[in-house]
């Protein structure tokens, strides 16, 4: 039992070495657009329809990984899309016009959307040997691994070239692959424990149970898309509502996405403790009512600061929605049910910009953000609908 317990947690290490990875260099990437779209010579137009590349690549391939997970196993498919999307990180800067760009994100958003699918169907079968209800500390890995490499973008952004810069992160990516994909290579996807007599986290009364179906999965799956439309808008809007409608400076504006991804991951970095206190039902019911509150005061407060402190708390609230609603999606039907509430979630971030736009146009940018506390809402009310499904 020691060596299958140090064998669980140099596991967990290694996932969580993926999921940081993933984050670090999608926001690497991600602050290297302005540049790129100076050197592609793009129109904003163009760019847009090259950076739905992203998406179309992403959601088409985790259907298909999903299927490949459970033929070949999660942790080779983890390892193969990390080198991929290592890979593929570098080939934006060698394109010189807007098609070419597209192209090269669909490889890229293929590899993005993967490596999602690949390690959390490898964090759901964790979680079940474990019985603790750890996939939030994973997430917020992610959102550390976003956070540094934003961070470290901004900071080498004038001195490195964006071909040094991707480049750079490619030689990170395979880097830490080698390193950390030996022990998933090396392990096969542990299976769940027993649960004893007396169990010391009987407070996550939701052990995994793979019972039930895809009509549920479904349900969880609008859960993840409630939570990802609701990071997609405060990174594309947040910025825009404070500068524009609360009269803030520009770095002011700026430190409003940054509110939210900070109280995002420490709301993940402490869902474990969260969800062992209260369980899934009241963690996405809590959650989904104090982002919904936080969003109203992000929204429509008349004051910056409050506006930041709204920001702050919906991050909180929404931290854990989509770890859960991931999690239990894919202790019901495995990869294809991380798969199919990976998809949702996905559609949910890509909906939500566009969606604030349009309902900016026709009303006003904070009414249209109010959207988003009645999504939170919604994914509350869908956690008093499935408690009992729910798990816990």
């Amino acid at each position: 039992m020691p060596d299958a317990g140090r064998d669980l947690t140099r596991l967990r290490r290694a996932l969580t070495a993926f999921f940081a990875l993933d984050g670090f260099i999608f926001a690497g990437w991600v602050v290297r657009i302005p540049a790129i779209k100076e050197q592609t010579d793009a129109s904003a137009s163009g760019l847009g329809l090259a950076l739905l590349g992203v998406s179309a690549g992403a959601v088409v391939t985790m259907t298909l990984i999903g299927r490949l997970c459970r033929r070949h196993g999660s942790h080779p498919v983890t390892v193969v899309c990390a080198v991929a999307l290592s890979l593929s990180v570098s080939l934006p800067p060698l394109t010189h016009s807007a098609p070419a760009l597209g192209a090269v994100l669909l490889v890229f958003g293929a590899a993005y959307g993967g490596i999602n699918v690949a390690f959390n169907s490898a964090a759901v079968d964790l979680v079940a040997a474990l019985r603790r209800p750890i996939m939030p500390t994973f997430h917020a890995a992610f959102s550390l691994g976003g956070m540094i490499g934003a961070g470290l973008g901004g900071l080498v952004a004038g001195a490195l070239s964006p071909t040094r810069h991707l480049f750079g992160l490619t030689l990170t990516g395979l880097l830490v692959t080698a390193v950390a994909g030996r022990t998933l290579l090396r392990q096969d996807p542990p299976r769940p424990a027993a649960r004893p007599a007396s169990s010391p986290t009987q407070a996550y009364r939701g052990a995994p149970r793979r019972t039930g179906g895809r009509g549920l999965v479904a349900v969880f799956g609008l859960i993840a898309l409630c939570t990802a439309y609701g990071e997609g808008a405060m990174a594309d809007w947040g910025a825009l509502h404070l500068q524009q409608d609360l009269a803030a400076s520009s770095g002011v504006a700026a430190a409003g996405y940054s509110c939210f991804a900070l109280a995002m991951t420490v709301g993940r970095a402490t869902g474990t403790t969260l969800l062992e206190r209260l369980g899934r039902t009241r963690t996405v019911i809590a959650g989904g009512t104090v982002a919904a509150a936080g969003m109203l005061l992000g929204s429509l407060a008349p004051s910056v600061w409050a506006a930041l402190a709204g920001f702050a708390v919906t991050g909180l609230g929404l931290a854990n929605l989509f770890p859960v609603a991931v999690e239990r999606a894919g202790s019901l039907t495995g990869p294809s049910g991380v798969a199919v509430a990976s998809t949702l979630g996905y559609g949910g971030m890509l909906l939500g910009p566009p969606a604030i736009g349009f309902m900016a146009d026709w009303f006003s940018l904070p009414a249209a953000l109010t959207s988003v506390a009645a999504l939170a809402g919604v994914a509350a009310v869908i956690g008093v609908a499935t408690r009992r499904t729910m798990g816990s």
